[in-house]
């Protein structure tokens, strides 16, 4: 790949990296002024604090099955990377990417206004592209790739 093709590839990922940092912000903080307002109580409290530990717990499970160096916020793969199948990667390709949308309904659900869920929903397109560029980046390191890609789901298990 020449050099301006990896320049490319690394922009495309930068930019995908920002929308996708600048809506977890805004959910955050209309999350934590939802909280700290008591906007945010009885079961809607309890099920954005339901949500915000399922997203916690499979974004720590897939750090843990990626071995140190592998992970990369950017869609682009590291070099000398290897690919993961094994852990929350057995089921789906992408469970960070499941554990963002996750924070994100916690947030939204927390601050209960309809930009916050506008927001959240913006995430999956986002999260898409970032996945598909992933993906076929992937594939073009990784001859196990394809194999692995008809196997497995892209955000979630048996759906999606």
């Amino acid at each position: 790949m020449g050099t301006d093709a990896a320049a490319a590839r690394r922009w495309q990922g930068r930019g995908l990296v920002a929308l996708q940092f600048g809506l977890l912000a805004g959910l955050g903080w209309a999350a934590v002024g939802a909280w700290r307002s008591g906007a945010a109580h009885g079961l809607v409290h309890w099920g954005a604090w339901a949500l915000l530990g399922l997203s916690a717990g499979l974004g720590l499970w897939a750090m843990a099955a990626n071995r140190p160096g592998n992970f990369n916020i950017q869609p682009l793969p590291r070099a000398g990377g290897v690919l993961v199948q094994h852990g929350p990667y057995r089921w789906v390709r992408h469970p960070m990417y499941t554990a963002v949308l996750a924070f994100g309904a916690a947030c939204a659900l927390a601050a209960g206004t309809g930009l916050a869920a506008a927001a959240a929903l913006s995430l999956l397109p986002v999260l898409w592209v970032k996945a598909g560029l992933e993906e076929r980046w992937m594939a073009e390191l990784h001859p196990a790739y394809a194999d692995y890609r008809r196997r497995t789901r892209r955000f979630l298990p048996g759906l999606l």
